[in-house]
């Protein structure tokens, strides 16, 4: 098992327990299913954020990917 999907589970599971149950995705703030939950660099590394706990915030699939589209057409 890769190191960020045991971060994405200890992420997930921390959030779930906090929050009962509901982990909402970063992006569009909707409940994230365990198995469609990704994990999303609040500051991206391409604009020199890191892989730090402090970094990282659970999203769906799709708004990670729909948020990483938007940002390549805006440069």
């Amino acid at each position: 098992m890769s190191r960020l999907k045991l971060t994405r589970d200890k992420i997930y599971k921390t959030v779930s327990r906090q929050l009962h149950g509901v982990v909402p995705c970063w992006v569009c703030g909707e409940h994230v299913a365990h198995a469609d939950a990704t994990l999303e660099h609040i500051q991206p590394l391409s604009e020199g954020g890191n892989s730090h706990q402090d970094n990282l915030a659970i999203s769906h699939d799709r708004c990670n990917n729909q948020r990483h589209i938007k940002a390549k057409a805006q440069a």
